[in-house]
């Protein structure tokens, strides 16, 4: 009350509402007298011992951020460990399945493409690299790989016949796929009932244009029909021509374009007596004009 009566100009009207409400000089008392009353020294701040106890309140706090990143550290190396280095999600050969393989393409072809990712945990091992590779096997059209936790792999493809059989004079035959691959006989499969082509080379009749289109036909052809083929010509790309049953019905396809509506074609003239009468070939070259001879 003394300041702000102080600060007012000699004469000059105080607002007592605008005075302190607090007392000091009484709030000073309160703080210097003890429990029953009797005036006591007012309070000693120790400086140092307080630069102590927040020092050392500093210090327990560095610890503990330090102690909560050391078992936070120790947590992610031991979840790694255990995803990507432990046996608990190690890839075991033993349990990698294969099925899918015929007398053309091995059961061991794949497997030893399989287990190159033997060792590895689950969750780097790569099924497109495995399946990348084994669509590379000649006789391979589909290729499939899945991960079976916690430690298997499950593969699977779709293994087709050869599409011909390349012949070269009186040599031994060549099994071909659809992609003009060589295939490899696993058990000494029999080539009864593969379409034959005489080509001057195994080599030249692989880069053949005419050969790659009387391959992707043949491959395409329903089992009945291509089982019944005596003999293909493919002396040049767009006139591809079968044989069936040694002559009885000639095919001309021309090339490998709309294939499935040539064979739809095909299949409802050879079958229908009233449309192929005692006519013996069927040119579908001209899918929508098919010309009957």
């Amino acid at each position: 009350m003394q300041t702000d009566a102080a600060k007012a100009t000699s004469g000059a009207f105080v607002d007592a509402r605008k005075l302190a409400d607090d007392d000091v000089l009484d709030r000073t008392l309160q703080e210097t007298t003890g429990a029953l009353g009797i005036m006591s020294r007012p309070k000693v701040v120790d400086f140092n011992a307080r630069l102590k106890e927040k020092r050392k309140a500093g210090l327990r706090s560095i610890v503990s951020h330090v102690a909560i990143t050391v078992v936070s550290l120790g947590v992610v190396i031991g979840l790694v460990w255990l995803l990507f280095f432990s046996p608990v999600l190690r890839l075991e050969a033993a349990n990698i399945s294969i099925s899918g393989a015929n007398e053309w393409v091995s059961e061991q072809q794949i497997r030893d493409i399989a287990q190159q990712q033997a060792g590895k945990s689950l969750l780097v091992v790569s099924t497109n690299d495995v399946t990348t590779k084994l669509k590379d096997i000649p006789g391979v059209t589909q290729a499939e790989a899945k991960r079976k936790f916690p430690q298997g792999m499950e593969v699977t493809v779709t293994a087709q016949k050869p599409a011909a059989m390349l012949k070269v004079g009186d040599s031994a035959l060549t099994a071909v796929d659809s992609q003009a691959r060589v295939l490899n006989s696993v058990n000494g499969a029999s080539a009864e009932g593969i379409p034959v082509i005489e080509v001057e080379s195994v080599d030249s009749g692989l880069q053949n244009r005419a050969v790659k289109e009387a391959l992707k036909i043949l491959s395409a052809l329903p089992e009945s029909m291509r089982s019944s083929v005596t003999a293909v010509k493919a002396q040049t790309q767009d006139s591809i021509t079968t044989e069936l049953n040694g002559g009885d019905r000639i095919i001309v396809w021309g090339d490998s374009s709309e294939l499935k509506l040539k064979m739809a074609v095909v299949d409802k003239i050879i079958n229908d007596p009233t449309k192929i009468g005692d006519k013996h070939q069927v040119d579908v070259s001209a899918p929508y004009r098919p010309i009957i001879k």
